[in-house]
């Protein structure tokens, strides 16, 4: 069935909509990150953060649901900026989130390449990266139902590996699977849990900040869902209920079975699948291919967030180029309603960052993949603003509350809780490079946010756009 207002395909599923946002947020950030924030922050500590950063999530998913509900739109949060905000906000918003899922395209292939070579050491990586474009390209280039049905099978690889990982941790803790852990030992670490103080703590906010990004793909799923009114709403509640219990679980089973000393949570990372904490808890457990499988499970979760990315940010594209706010032919759509001239340029950024990678261009690679950092923490703040002035601007036009759709709770607390610590985050990320002045490290880390506010002042000057007023804000 295609969308009257701008000729796409509404062919995702209610359950596509759940999966895609339920993968989405989780990830390595899970499967390998974990480990480094319970090694920096304590057990007790990284389960505050995480927990803190996803009551968070879940505001900004009810200030999202709210929108998508009464305005489903591929363009998400962008066009929400433009209708609620300033057009100018949109805009940046939108070329600032595309430029980022594109270079994390990137990112997710040279990454693909790496965990491959765990089975293929002899083999070339870029030929394993190379077939991993490929595939996310043609899953994307055929229709939005292969995408989502691609997205649920890839995200329930990783529901059903952590559901497994749970089961086996819970056995382990009892006691039903032998194990010599001191479970209170591992617990109560440091001064009862916490390690390293509030400081240890807020560092940890910024990695579960990122590990929970993606949440937001439901706001963008929305504009191609047979039915957004049922399908975002469920997914709101599911998605956030499953990603909270996987994620305070998972730490919770790691924390009990594994010492926040040991050495191997910090060295975690793509390249060494050993030592992801989800591995040595497997191997803990007797689980004697614990590091083939959970390799294959990372192998999953990067696929899946390419996939992911690829769609989000053609999507964006496409609804940039609609509101004539990028070239024409990205707003041209398939047959099957695929915008297939985004999914080429999208797919060419992606190339063109992991070829700088491949061709020793180590400098140029890391500077894209910086200046994309801080894009997602960035998108929320565009959230939590577009849902409050659009609650405002639906009351001052005295229209009833009751007939939303779908009804964020606690505002207006949600929206402004969540830009507090978004912005909290964004800030957070390197204090010490201000206090220092180093530059550099000052350029590194906050290159995003340049990236932002020079569309942004460029749209401002060109278009000479305001902020709307709530009387005037468009609402049909």
């Amino acid at each position: 069935m295609a969308d009257e207002n701008n000729g796409i395909k509404r062919n995702l599923k209610t359950r596509h909509v759940s999966m895609i946002a339920l993968g989405g947020s989780i990830g390595t950030g899970l499967f390998v990150a974990s480990g480094a924030s319970i090694a920096q922050a304590g057990p007790m500590g990284a389960i505050v953060a995480y927990i803190a950063i996803g009551i968070m999530v879940y505001f900004l998913m009810t200030s999202l649901g709210e929108m998508a509900t009464y305005s489903p739109t591929s363009g998400s949060f962008a066009d929400y900026a433009s209708k609620y905000v300033d057009p100018a906000l949109g805009f940046a918003l939108g070329w600032n989130y595309w430029f980022n899922w594109a270079i994390t395209l990137a990112v997710d292939i040279v990454a693909v390449g790496l965990v491959s070579q765990f089975w293929f050491p002899n083999v070339p990586s870029w030929i394993f990266s190379a077939l991993a474009l490929l595939l996310v390209f043609l899953i994307n280039l055929f229709s939005v139902g292969v995408f989502g049905e691609a997205e649920y099978w890839l995200s329930m690889v990783k529901v059903v590996t952590i559901v497994a990982f749970l089961i086996v941790g819970v056995m382990t803790i009892f006691g039903i699977i032998h194990s010599d852990v001191n479970v209170i030992k591992n617990l109560s670490a440091g001064n009862h849990g916490f390690v390293g103080g509030w400081q240890a703590v807020l560092s940890v906010f910024v990695v579960a900040g990122f590990s929970f990004q993606g949440t937001e793909l439901i706001g963008i799923t929305a504009g191609e869902a047979k039915d957004p009114s049922k399908a975002v709403p469920k997914a709101i509640h599911q998605v956030f209920w499953r990603i909270l219990l996987f994620y305070i679980c998972s730490i919770f089973v790691i924390s009990a079975l594994v010492y926040y000393k040991n050495p191997d949570l910090l060295s975690a990372s793509t390249q060494n699948i050993s030592v992801s904490p989800f591995t040595i808890v497997f191997e803990n457990a007797g689980i004697a291919f614990a590091a083939s499988l959970m390799n294959a499970v990372i192998l999953t979760s990067i696929i899946s967030a390419a996939n992911s990315g690829s769609y989000a940010s053609t999507r964006m594209l496409y609804a940039l180029a609609h509101k004539g706010e990028a070239p024409k032919i990205f707003a041209k759509l398939s047959t099957r309603g695929v915008p297939v001239a985004a999914l080429v340029l999208t797919s060419m950024v992606g190339l063109f960052a992991f070829l700088s990678n491949l061709k020793g261009g180590s400098v140029a690679y890391t500077w894209l993949v910086n200046a994309s950092g801080l894009t997602g923490f960035i998108a929320w703040v565009g959230i939590a603003v577009s849902h409050f002035r659009f609650r405002r601007a639906y009351v001052a036009q005295g229209r009833d509350l009751n007939q939303l759709k779908y009804r964020a709770k606690w505002f207006p607390f949600g929206p402004i809780f969540a830009f507090v610590v978004s912005i909290g985050v964004i800030i957070g990320q390197d204090p010490q490079s201000f206090t220092s002045f180093d530059f550099e490290k000052i350029a590194i880390t906050y290159l995003s946010v340049p990236l932002f506010i020079i569309p942004y002042v460029g749209y401002k000057l060109v278009k000479h756009s305001k902020v709307i007023k709530l009387k005037d804000v468009d609402l049909d």
